[in-house]
This record gives C-alpha cells, structure tokens and sequence, in this order.
C-alpha cells in the first residue's frame, strides 16, 4: 500500500463532530468530488464520483447526519477505462440547490447566481479549516513516500485552486500551484509544512511515521556528510605527504641530508620512505615516539630547511 493511500486510510478513521466541521469537509468533497448534471427536466443536479467505497460511504453520512440528505447510490463501470468502476452518489435538484447554498457555492436570490466558494467558519475556525484540508486530500489529494522526499499535493481543476490556496495559506502552509495535464496541482514541498498539515488533517500516525523517516534521513545525511570531511582529510594529508616526500628527495640527489640536524634527518628519512602514513604513524616510527604536534613541527622545520637550501623549490610547509 502507498504512504498515500495509509493517509487516506488513517483520515477515513476522523470523526467530525462539529456542524461547522463536516460542512467545511463537504465543501471540500463537493468541490473535488462533484459536477453538476442536468437531470430530468433540465434541472441540474449534483453527482458526487469516487473509486473508494470508504469515501463514498463517509460522504452518504456526512450528507445524510449534517443536512437531512440522502442520495441516491449507483456503481458505474468504464469500459473504455480498462473497466474501472466508481461510485456514484447523486442529489436530487432541491437537495443539490440546498447543498449549494451551505456550503456557500450559490447565492440565494431571484438569479440563482453560482460561485466557488467556501463555508465562512473556514476563515475564522481552525478546526473547519482542518476539515477542509482533509476533506479535499480524500477527495484530490497524494503524498509520495517520505523515503523518496517530500512532497503532498491536491489536484483540482476549473479554476478551484484559489478556495484552498486561501485555506493553506491561513492555516500558515506554504504552497505553490503547477499546471498538469490540464489541472491545476497545488504542492507542498517543505517537510516541515507537510509535517504541519498532515497533524492539522488528522493524519497523527502518518505524521509520526514521517518523522521517524526524517530522523534517519538526516542520521544518514550526517553520517554521509562526516564520511566524506574524513575522505577529503585523507586525501589531503595523502597529497601533503607525497608533497614532502617528492621535495626530500629532490633534495637528497642535490644535497646531503648529513648536512640537516640530526632530528631533521631522521624525519626527513622517515617521510621519503614512507609518503602515505600521517603525522601520528610518523610519530610512532620515531625512536623515541613522538606526538602529531612534534612531528609536524619538525616536519615544518625540514621544509623550511629546504626551502632556504633550495631557492627555486615552490614547496610549501604542510599544516595538518
């Protein structure tokens, strides 16, 4: 099963209790979920289509305890879309034109004038407006797994996007709207929004689960980001020490090392045969042993010897 569709399982599981609140999650629904069909006798009527039996039956109660409603239920099977069958919940005229005027979506005057809106609790209650929310993430709404990023977006089309752009943007979510295949795709990338509207919908167990994924992300991302300042740390003490070697042994052929102190010639000697060890395994080889500081301060006396010996060598002392 997709983290998705664990969402919508998890959200199929809220009870509104509120009035306020199942209006707001029908408006959501009807606005995802419905189109207007004229009936019998050129009256309109409106058709709520669903895949998922669950949804279909939380809209028949919502309608049905919230508004006195009962539709009436028919399955439909789509041959030309490789048999998919749906679930089709329709009002008749009186009901439809009721329906539209609670949730806000018609005018009640001579002219009947249709518009898309929202029930005005959704501006003033959180709690309406997290039923919106959860209302429109089961009618259009996906998630891909957090494993993957993340990402929660609503599908919605004829122009419908500026009800819940409002809502999200009330509620303190950041959202962004792309065209895709002729619908308007409102999207959430930043884990902590998607974080907050998963909680604000209901979606508590989903919301954890995307944590716990997010911790281990970010475990992986600094143990990733500690491996790769070790591999680099490595390479350049690699680099420095093959630096060394390559300058002492242009030196030796010129000069002789007899001529440095004797503690210089020891880690001179050291260093030449043994380009790939770092400063403490140098340390180690010494006779006595001596630490990361000393032999780096030796390390940088040789060089500076060396320099001063050799006016045309370009080498430069290392610092680890």
């Amino acid at each position: 099963m997709s983290f998705s569709s664990q969402v919508k399982q998890e959200l199929l599981r809220v009870r509104p209790e509120k009035h306020c609140c199942m209006l707001s999650e029908l408006s959501a629904l009807t606005q995802t979920c419905a189109s207007l069909r004229l009936g019998g006798g050129g009256g309109l009527r409106i058709v709520y289509e669903v895949e998922n039996t669950a949804l279909a039956k939380r809209i028949f109660l919502l309608l049905k305890k919230r508004l006195e409603m009962t539709p009436t239920l028919e399955f439909a099977r789509y041959k030309r879309l490789g048999g998919r069958s749906a679930c089709l919940l329709t009002l008749q005229r009186q009901d439809s034109r009721r329906l539209l005027i609670a949730l806000g979506m018609l005018r009640e005057s001579a002219a009947g004038e249709f518009f898309r809106g929202a029930p005005r609790s959704t501006q003033t209650r959180r709690c309406c407006r997290a039923s919106f929310l959860r209302g429109a993430f089961l009618g259009a709404g996906a998630m891909i797994d957090p494993e993957m990023g993340y990402h929660l977006e609503f599908s919605v089309n004829d122009g419908r996007q500026d009800v819940l752009l409002g809502i999200l943007e009330k509620s303190g979510l950041h959202a962004a709207v792309i065209k895709r295949r002729g619908k308007d795709v409102i999207y959430i990338k930043r884990g902590d929004d998607v974080a907050d509207c998963l909680t604000m919908m209901g979606a508590h167990h989903a919301k954890m689960e995307m944590e716990n994924i997010r911790i281990k992300r970010d475990s992986r991302n600094q143990a990733n980001r500690a491996s790769n300042c070790d591999q680099a740390n490595l390479n350049k003490q690699l680099a420095a020490g093959q630096r060394q070697a390559a300058a002492i042994t242009r030196y030796s052929l010129s000069h002789s090392l007899s001529g440095l102190p004797k503690e210089l010639q020891e880690i001179a000697r050291l260093r030449m045969l043994n380009p790939d060890l770092s400063l403490e395994q140098l340390g180690q080889q010494l006779s006595p042993p001596l630490g990361k500081s000393g032999v780096n301060h030796r390390l940088r006396k040789l060089m500076a010897a060396i320099s001063e010996s050799t006016a045309n060598d370009e080498d430069e002392p290392i610092t680890e």
